[in-house]
């Protein structure tokens, strides 16, 4: 029986969203962010902090696969897309490998 190798990726990506001016506007650009990752990437995404601030939040992703290259280059591509809103600013990223 052969092994299976396999990785596990999660990156977190903190935002300022300056022209929200309500929990509402940044939902709408939160929802848009992880609708297209989702649906490009195919990763896990979700908001895990700064729910409660209209302007700033923190996002989280996940990727599991066999190839970790594969999984670097994914959230170089994801990271490019969130840079290129035109409505917000990616103050740090971080990519943790498990």
């Amino acid at each position: 029986m052969q092994e299976c190798v396999y990785h596990t990726a999660v990156m977190l990506v903190s935002i300022h969203i300056p022209s929200a001016q309500s929990l509402k506007d940044k939902r709408m650009v939160l929802r848009s962010i992880k609708d297209r990752v989702r649906n490009r990437f195919n990763v896990s995404a979700a908001e895990l902090d700064g729910q409660d601030k209209w302007q700033v939040a923190t996002l989280g992703f996940s990727i599991v696969s066999a190839d970790s290259k594969f999984i670097d280059s994914s959230f170089q591509k994801l990271l490019a897309l969130i840079e290129s809103y035109p409505d917000l600013y990616v103050c740090e990223h971080a990519i943790e490998m498990l």
